[in-house]
């Protein structure tokens, strides 16, 4: 059963409103960690029921470009972890539950994308602790996979095909905003909950304000959104700039729809957290070639550039390396979240720092590391960002049936918007339904509040994900490229 006494029923404060601006088996057919090998490396360019019919793909709700998909296999099995009960909270309500329960995953080609593979392993990581612990009160749990096919046409297809044919209970997943946008209309017609592990867009999060009643089955399991996701920069610059010797910078942020309310927060407030803004761009989202736009940062004479990039990130901190410019690099780079980035890069991430949700070395919660540990054990590897939030989705997903009693998805957001649960990542609390992003995780010290690492040369020669920020989770200080 999914019971491990840290979930609580109580409200959970809000925090959205701080600023103005706020807020199946073991064997699927398929080898575990050759699929596992295979994401590791690949595609780091990209790392970055009702009235439905299954014809045809494309059309409806709204968002272009993308990402997404996933590839297919069921699974179940496993051990131990997460889950509800505990704390007075729910009492027996588990019992007799109708199964199968059905996990649907949507992921961008995992087994070439270390994202897609991430979300899709951290999900079948806990069906299988799931069964391996007697499942959902009591019922089998099954995972169903859905290749989107980094495309949001074909995006919405799936989401289609899993709930439709596959009768997913619930889906968790996409890691492009514009595929999840893409899917909104359909989630809020099949009345199912969705379970975000990837897509930071704020806007699902405005519709759900805007019409509560129709969108309300959207969660977001994590990354932060993509306002928070600019306040946790801003909050890392204020408290380390001096120290990094950076007293000036220069922000570079891709042309993504994600990266808009970073754009925004950092032309508003990047000159007040005490660096002086030698200047910014806010660059095409096809740029390979970053030479000119280095050249630009080496004459403004700033410190540091300031980043947001996931798809392009990869030629970015490359370019950075091979041509020793004369700053540093820190932000958010989605590439560099991947563990095995060292070896793919043939190290020039080397001094690059990012943020993430959690690395192979840190210990966010007490279940960061026995998480690491049981997918490391099980794929021969570690996870992105998004192998964490998936995995927190699915073990969130079944505290919550085993503490309401019941798959309806009308009550399982109600005792969602109550719950405060312990994820790898952090406290998991979301963000009320009265607020400017509901149903989105809180971002602070006593709930989500990420960890910012750099790339340093270990003992043996390869690289480390060192934490540098926050303090408490530190493993190294910063240090400074040796050739500037």
């Amino acid at each position: 059963m999914a019971t491990d006494g840290n979930e609580k029923r109580t409200k959970p404060t809000d925090e959205s409103d701080r600023s103005s601006d706020s807020n199946d088996g073991r064997n699927s057919g398929r080898n575990r960690r050759t699929f596992l090998r295979a994401t590791g490396g690949a595609a780091l360019a990209t790392t970055v029921a009702g009235c439905l019919s299954l014809g045809g793909g494309g059309g409806g709700g709204g968002g272009s470009g993308g990402n997404n998909s996933s590839g297919g296999g069921t699974g179940s099995g496993g051990s131990g972890g997460n889950g509800s009960g505990g704390n007075g909270s729910s009492g027996g309500a588990s019992a007799d539950i109708e199964g199968p329960v059905t996990i649907g995953a949507l992921a961008p080609n995992p087994e070439n994308d270390p994202i897609g593979g991430s979300i899709v392993n951290g999900a079948r990581l806990a069906v299988q602790q799931l069964n391996d612990d007697g499942g959902i009160g009591g019922a089998e749990v099954k995972l169903e996979v859905g290749n989107t096919e980094s495309d949001p046409s074909t995006g919405q297809q799936r989401y289609r095909e899993l709930v439709l044919n596959k009768n997913a209970d619930v889906t968790t997943g996409i890691f492009t905003s514009e595929v999840l946008l893409n899917i909104v209309e359909d989630m809020a017609q099949q009345r199912k909950l969705h379970i975000t592990a990837g897509a930071a867009t704020t806007e699902i999060s405005r519709m759900i304000a805007e019409e509560y009643d129709k969108y309300k089955y959207h969660f977001r399991a994590g990354p932060l959104n993509d306002f928070d996701l600019g306040r946790n920069l801003l909050d890392f610059g204020e408290a380390n700039f001096e120290t990094m010797g950076w007293g000036s910078t220069f922000s570079m942020i891709e042309d993504y729809a994600w990266t808009e309310p970073i754009s925004e927060l950092f032309e508003k407030r990047l000159g007040g957290i005490g660096v002086d803004v030698a200047g910014s761009e806010r660059y095409a989202s096809g740029t390979t070639n970053f030479g000119p736009l280095y050249d630009d940062v080496a004459s403004s004479d700033a410190d540091g550039v300031f980043t947001a990039m996931a798809h392009t990130g990869t030629e970015a901190i490359v370019q950075w390396a091979k041509q020793q410019r004369p700053f540093g690099f820190a932000g958010i780079h989605v590439p560099m979240q991947l563990p095995s980035y060292y070896e793919s890069v043939n190290g020039a991430c080397l001094y690059g720092v990012t943020q993430t949700s959690a690395t192979p070395q840190s210990k966010v919660t007490e279940k960061t590391q026995p998480f690491v540990k049981a997918y490391n054990d099980e794929f021969d590897g570690y996870p992105v960002y998004t192998g964490y939030h998936a995995y927190d989705a699915v073990k969130l997903y079944a505290a919550m049936v085993e503490q309401t009693g019941t798959k309806d998805a009308d009550e399982l957001v109600s005792a969602m918007e109550q719950s405060s649960f312990t994820g790898t990542t952090g406290t998991l609390k979301f963000y009320g339904k009265d607020k400017k992003y509901p149903h989105d995780p809180i971002y602070g010290e006593n709930a989500m509040y990420p960890v910012f690492l750099q790339w340093q040369e270990g003992q043996n020669g390869g690289g480390v994900q060192e934490v540098i920020w926050p303090k408490q989770y530190e493993t190294a200080n910063y240090q400074q490229p040796a050739w500037i």
